[in-house]
Protein backbone atom coordinates (compact mmCIF):
# COMPACT_ATOMS: atom_id res chain seq x y z
CA UNK A 1 0.00 0.00 0.00
CA UNK A 2 1.30 2.97 -1.14
CA UNK A 3 -0.64 5.99 1.23
CA UNK A 4 -2.15 5.08 4.97
CA UNK A 5 -5.90 5.77 4.46
CA UNK A 6 -8.33 5.32 7.74
CA UNK A 7 -9.73 2.62 5.70
CA UNK A 8 -9.17 -0.89 6.75
CA UNK A 9 -6.24 -2.51 4.84
CA UNK A 10 -8.16 -5.63 4.59
CA UNK A 11 -10.55 -4.48 2.66
CA UNK A 12 -8.46 -1.81 0.56
CA UNK A 13 -6.85 -5.56 -0.40
CA UNK A 14 -10.04 -6.95 -1.58
CA UNK A 15 -11.00 -3.96 -3.36
CA UNK A 16 -7.81 -3.54 -5.22
CA UNK A 17 -7.27 -7.64 -5.86
CA UNK A 18 -11.49 -7.62 -7.35
CA UNK A 19 -10.48 -4.70 -9.28
CA UNK A 20 -7.15 -6.50 -11.13
CA UNK A 21 -9.54 -9.72 -11.48
CA UNK A 22 -12.42 -7.65 -13.70
CA UNK A 23 -9.44 -6.23 -15.21
CA UNK A 24 -7.73 -9.50 -15.99
CA UNK A 25 -10.96 -11.52 -17.39
CA UNK A 26 -11.36 -8.50 -20.19
CA UNK A 27 -8.93 -10.58 -22.59
CA UNK A 28 -10.94 -14.01 -21.78
CA UNK A 29 -14.23 -12.27 -22.12
CA UNK A 30 -13.63 -10.79 -25.16
CA UNK A 31 -12.37 -14.17 -26.63
CA UNK A 32 -14.99 -15.51 -25.63
CA UNK A 33 -17.78 -13.72 -27.53
CA UNK A 34 -15.49 -13.85 -30.75
CA UNK A 35 -15.83 -17.26 -30.62
CA UNK A 36 -19.87 -17.52 -29.67
CA UNK A 37 -20.29 -14.54 -32.41
CA UNK A 38 -17.82 -17.14 -34.88
CA UNK A 39 -20.07 -20.36 -33.78
CA UNK A 40 -23.32 -18.09 -34.20
CA UNK A 41 -22.05 -17.21 -38.10
CA UNK A 42 -20.94 -20.82 -39.13
CA UNK A 43 -24.48 -21.66 -37.45
CA UNK A 44 -26.10 -19.54 -40.18
CA UNK A 45 -24.26 -20.26 -42.61
CA UNK A 46 -25.17 -24.26 -42.07
CA UNK A 47 -28.19 -23.20 -41.89
CA UNK A 48 -28.13 -21.13 -45.32
CA UNK A 49 -26.44 -24.18 -47.38
CA UNK A 50 -28.85 -26.16 -45.92
CA UNK A 51 -32.04 -23.92 -47.40
CA UNK A 52 -29.92 -23.72 -51.01
CA UNK A 53 -29.97 -27.63 -51.34
CA UNK A 54 -33.70 -27.56 -50.06
CA UNK A 55 -34.23 -25.37 -53.33
CA UNK A 56 -32.17 -27.35 -55.77
CA UNK A 57 -34.24 -30.35 -53.86
CA UNK A 58 -37.33 -28.85 -55.30
CA UNK A 59 -35.60 -27.47 -58.51
CA UNK A 60 -34.88 -31.46 -59.39
CA UNK A 61 -38.29 -32.82 -58.52
CA UNK A 62 -39.75 -29.65 -60.86
CA UNK A 63 -37.62 -30.63 -63.69
CA UNK A 64 -38.30 -34.76 -63.62
CA UNK A 65 -42.00 -33.73 -63.14
CA UNK A 66 -41.67 -31.73 -66.87
CA UNK A 67 -39.33 -34.40 -68.00
CA UNK A 68 -41.88 -36.97 -67.47
CA UNK A 69 -44.85 -34.97 -68.97
CA UNK A 70 -42.66 -34.58 -72.01
CA UNK A 71 -42.23 -38.70 -71.98
CA UNK A 72 -46.04 -38.60 -71.77
CA UNK A 73 -46.36 -36.37 -74.76
CA UNK A 74 -44.16 -37.97 -76.94
CA UNK A 75 -46.77 -40.05 -78.72
CA UNK A 76 -47.57 -36.65 -80.94
CA UNK A 77 -43.75 -36.06 -81.15
CA UNK A 78 -43.06 -39.09 -82.41
CA UNK A 79 -45.28 -39.03 -84.57
CA UNK A 80 -45.02 -35.61 -86.21
CA UNK A 81 -40.73 -36.68 -86.67
CA UNK A 82 -41.63 -40.01 -88.03
CA UNK A 83 -43.96 -38.11 -91.00
CA UNK A 84 -41.29 -35.52 -91.60
CA UNK A 85 -39.22 -38.33 -92.15
CA UNK A 86 -41.10 -40.75 -94.53
CA UNK A 87 -42.25 -37.37 -96.15
CA UNK A 88 -38.73 -36.07 -95.98
CA UNK A 89 -40.54 -32.72 -96.12
CA UNK A 90 -37.47 -31.12 -93.87
CA UNK A 91 -34.87 -31.62 -96.87
CA UNK A 92 -35.65 -28.68 -99.38
CA UNK A 93 -36.03 -26.16 -96.07
CA UNK A 94 -32.59 -27.31 -95.19
CA UNK A 95 -31.12 -27.51 -98.68
CA UNK A 96 -32.09 -23.72 -99.23
CA UNK A 97 -30.90 -22.63 -96.07
CA UNK A 98 -27.52 -24.19 -96.42
CA UNK A 99 -27.33 -22.45 -100.18
CA UNK A 100 -27.98 -19.10 -99.04
CA UNK A 101 -25.66 -19.46 -96.17
CA UNK A 102 -22.73 -20.35 -98.68
CA UNK A 103 -24.15 -17.71 -100.83
CA UNK A 104 -23.55 -15.69 -98.19
CA UNK A 105 -19.97 -16.76 -97.53
CA UNK A 106 -18.89 -15.95 -101.03
CA UNK A 107 -20.10 -12.99 -101.77
CA UNK A 108 -18.93 -11.26 -98.64
CA UNK A 109 -15.03 -9.95 -98.48
CA UNK A 110 -12.45 -12.17 -97.14
CA UNK A 111 -10.37 -9.72 -94.84
CA UNK A 112 -7.50 -12.31 -94.52
CA UNK A 113 -6.18 -12.21 -98.35
CA UNK A 114 -7.40 -12.83 -101.90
Amino acid sequence: MAYPTAVNNQITDAVTQSNVKVIAEGPAFAMGSMFQASAHSTGILFENAIAAQQQQNTLAQAAANQGVMQIYTVDTTAAAGATEKIAQTGVSDNLSSLMTVLKSFKSSPNPYGP
